[in-house]
């Protein structure tokens, strides 16, 4: 299986949900870091499940055990494991899906090229309990990436037709980075955004079903010049990590597709200049230019599908008897995983940004 991430910053996951434990290998962090390990927690609160209403009932606590790569919280240029152990297994629950698969999961695929033996307890190694052990490194990223001045924050786009109010995409005001940091159980731009998106959510949930949304993130304080053009892009390794990530369906840079819409009079961005630097009026790229970036904001969004574990009745095939039959999931599963995919997001571009900042030491 590809579990595989990063040039410099190399990262590897293993284990299953329902596994003793789930970890994360990785070797090119940033040597003699001493990380906050209260705020990598508090961190990690915010994907873990079972906190509230909106989320599976699934209660998990994800504490890091750092096995190798961390002496007392300073990273020591050693290979760096970590563990979650997994407490709350419910594999009963799945005992009736062995050859049923379920509608929008990785279950037949899965079958289909690994056989009857792969494991899909709670989706097995692609479930996105798998995004626990990268919030463990990309935590940690976003400390050291804090420490240079560079900064990433995400929030509520949207949940089903109901929206916040987007990115600036110049982010000139960055006090809405603080606005996002204060709500960070909910983390929207505009407050009143909150109600209506949980009610959105909570439709869903009473009626057994779910729903999806988008995830817009930003980062400030970027060099220009990071990345290459062509393959080896800001915007092919951003995507690369992000579509590691279960139920991301779409990305786009900047004003994203929006931009066909327009003229190249009103999409390009014009430079300026304070004397000092040079930048531009607008950000319609993203920060992104020829797969490099240019020293604006870096800003994105994902699309993320509706949870596809829901307690409506659908049509699946036994592929026993090849024959159709019905389906009703069990289990304990999130109405909307967008809330506690957010910060998975954060943390997947600190990786990628800390990737992205190592190419010039490769080169060295």
């Amino acid at each position: 299986m590809s579990t595989e991430y990063g040039k410099n910053l190399k990262i590897s996951i293993y284990g299953g949900s329902h596994d003793e434990m789930i970890g994360i290998h990785a070797d090119g962090l940033p040597k003699g870091f001493t990380f906050d390990r209260q705020a990598l927690l508090e961190f990690m609160k915010r994907r873990a499940p079972g906190r509230n209403t909106l989320s599976t009932q699934r209660k998990e606590s994800d504490l890091p055990e750092f096995l190798t790569g961390v002496c007392a919280d300073t990273l020591n240029g050693e290979h760096f494991h970590a563990i979650i152990r997994n407490t709350a297994q419910r594999s009963s629950d799945y005992n009736d899906l062995t050859f049923v698969p379920r509608p929008s999961h990785a279950d037949f695929a899965a079958r289909m090229k690994y056989g009857d033996k792969v494991d899909l307890r709670g989706g097995g190694h692609f479930s996105g309990r798998l995004t626990a052990p990268m919030c463990i490194v990309g935590g940690i990223c976003l400390q050291y990436l804090e420490s240079i001045g560079i900064k990433i924050k995400a929030h509520l786009y949207s949940i089903g037709n109901e929206k916040d109010t987007p990115f600036d995409l110049t982010l000139e005001d960055k006090s809405v980075f603080d606005i996002l940091t204060k709500r960070s159980e909910f983390p929207v731009i505009d407050a009143s955004a909150e109600e209506r998106m949980r009610a959105v959510i909570e439709a869903a949930r009473a009626d057994g079903d779910s729903v999806g949304g988008i995830i817009e993130c930003a980062a400030v304080g970027l060099p220009a010049g990071l990345g290459e053009h062509m393959f080896d892009g800001v915007e092919g390794r951003v995507s690369a990590i992000m579509f590691g990530i279960p139920a991301i369906k779409g990305i786009e840079f900047g004003n994203g597709f929006e931009c066909t819409s327009l003229r190249g009079s009103e999409n390009n961005d014009a430079y300026m200049t304070d004397g000092k630097r040079i930048y531009t009026k607008t950000n319609n790229a993203g920060g992104i230019l020829g797969g490099m970036t240019s020293g604006m904001p870096l800003v994105f969004r994902v699309a993320m599908k509706p949870t596809p574990s829901i307690y409506c009745e659908q049509d699946s095939v036994d592929m026993v008897s090849m024959t159709p039959t019905k389906l009703s999931i069990k289990g304990r599963h999130d109405p909307c995983v967008v809330l506690r995919a957010l910060p998975v997001v954060e943390a997947a571009c600190a990786i990628a940004i800390c990737d992205l900042l190592s190419d010039n030491n490769e080169k060295d």
